[in-house]
């Protein structure tokens, strides 16, 4: 095999997560992926990888390796189409992560249109509810929520996404309604445990004559998930006030099962990104999808997601 071949082999490798998935990508036996990985390592002199029964981790020099090899492969590409003179045609696998909510909702139906815009791109989608690092899964892009903290990545503005606390009339009938945000302390709330914020704690701003007031509540969390669909379905039973993305609970607000609790507050927002590696900007595939992602969500703004 030459070096390019193991390059992308072992791309592949990585972005499956395991000896198995990648075979099953391949078309071959798992025994047939170890067996070419350790010819790999075997010709570098290094461990690439650390294996256990169910999982793959890389190494120091295996981090390199893809690293490095991504940005190889990149001006590999680029020298081909410069040489070519034609512009390069979007073409192989893309592999995105996204959360579950909003992959099932919003990006499936966009990636669906993507599929038949770039017949030649082989799109992979993994929804998952756990924190993606793209470096080290391999992904070519991720969908996330909020800012950016890597300046090693490049993001694009999908679309703005306010967060609003809300709970069925049913619930504040019985309980009465927050005026204040001291008040959420006296109420039941469901909470999403994310890895991102701390766990109950709900920070509210209001701009004011006098200035910025702002409040971080924890608030009494007697119902927890970590799976926004489930968290929403106890909201609409009654259970309690919600924190939840707008995109997610704009029809049941519009429809009535649910109704926006101290309205005149603030959450932070949590504004939805296209991200990928600053290097892959000259693959074909990324430059095609980042393009179609923001011509599609621009073109469907949803009326509610404007900030308040």
């Amino acid at each position: 095999m030459d070096g390019f071949s193991d390059l992308r082999f072992f791309s592949l490798l990585i972005r499956e997560g395991s000896l198995a998935a990648a075979a099953q990508q391949m078309g071959v036996t798992p025994p047939a992926v170890s067996r070419r990985l350790s010819l790999l390592e075997r010709r570098l002199g290094v461990r690439l990888l650390q294996r256990t029964t169910r999982r793959i981790h890389l190494t120091p020099e295996g981090e390199a390796y893809l690293l490095d090899g991504a940005r190889i492969l990149a001006d590999l590409e680029a020298l081909e189409r410069s040489i070519s003179g034609t512009r390069a045609t979007a073409r192989g696998p893309l592999s995105i992560a996204c959360t579950l909510g909003f992959g099932r909702q919003r990006l499936a139906p966009a990636l669906s249109a993507f599929a038949r815009a770039y017949p030649e791109v082989q799109v992979q989608l993994q929804l998952t509810d756990r924190p993606v690092n793209l470096v080290e899964q391999g992904f070519d892009a991720v969908v996330r929520f909020g800012a950016l903290p890597d300046s090693a990545l490049t993001a694009r503005l999908l679309l703005p996404n306010r967060r609003v606390l809300c709970a069925a009339p049913s619930y504040l009938d019985a309980h009465g309604e927050p005026r204040q945000p001291a008040d959420l302390q006296a109420h039941r709330c469901i909470v999403i445990r994310e890895s991102d914020e701390t766990y109950g704690s709900w920070r509210l701003s209001r701009r004011t004559r006098q200035g910025l007031s702002e409040h971080n509540i924890k608030v009494n969390g007697v119902m927890s998930t970590n799976d926004g669909a489930a968290a929403l379905a106890w909201a609409l039973d009654g259970h309690g006030i919600l924190q939840r993305s707008l995109w997610d609970v704009a029809a049941p607000l519009a429809a009535g099962a649910l109704r926006e609790v101290l309205p005149q507050w603030q959450l932070p927002a949590a504004d939805i990104y296209l991200v990928h590696a600053t290097r892959s900007e000259m693959s074909a595939r990324i430059r095609a999808l980042t393009g179609f992602l923001g011509d599609w969500f621009a073109q469907r703004p949803e009326p509610d997601m404007a900030p308040a």
